[in-house]
């Protein structure tokens, strides 16, 4: 294994130990899953925008992974485990397309955000359908109900990026 592989695969454990970390540090939890918490996406975003979109996808997408086998669990529907935490956290690291500066790390962080919200109001709407109010719209509800915490969140991890960006991506490249 060459000496960039080693690196990478040695950031990547690091960043998901990092995010795994910060997922416990919850600032609001939803009443069926989901929650804002201390910018937990923020370190698989930084290490796809190191190393690329191919490795930042699988990363982020094993991260996945990982965090439904050993986290909380809120369905064990096999669509919702695919789009809330395959697909879910595997579009973060799309980031990793931008080229490297900030203003197109920054939007790219903005569309990646926007592409995980789109996973999770289609799971909620065809798998959590029915915790939406007698009569209310399933996919109204899903997109309610996912932007009151994936809105904050996703605010949260922009302001991340926006401070951190410069001294972590473009650190020792």
């Amino acid at each position: 294994m060459g000496k960039n592989k080693t690196k990478m695969l040695v950031e990547a454990g690091i960043f998901m130990a990092m995010a795994h970390v910060l997922s416990f540090i919850i600032l609001y939890e939803m009443p069926q899953g989901g929650s804002v918490n201390a910018a937990a996406i923020a370190p698989l975003l930084f290490f796809s925008f190191r190393w690329g979109g191919k490795n930042g996808v699988v990363m982020a997408t094993t991260y996945g992974l990982l965090h439904f086998l050993i986290g909380a669990k809120y369905t064990l529907h096999p669509l919702s485990v695919v789009l809330d935490y395959l697909l879910g956290y595997g579009v973060l690291g799309l980031v990793g397309l931008a080229d490297k500066r900030v203003k197109s790390a920054l939007v790219a962080t903005m569309v990646v955000c926007l592409l995980r919200w789109c996973s999770s109001v289609v799971s909620g709407a065809l798998i959590f359908a029915a915790y939406a109010p007698l009569g209310e719209n399933p996919w109204i509800y899903s997109m309610a109900y996912n932007t009151a915490y994936l809105l904050p969140e996703s605010l949260l991890v922009f302001l991340v990026v926006a401070k951190f960006y410069r001294k972590i991506v473009c650190f020792n490249q």
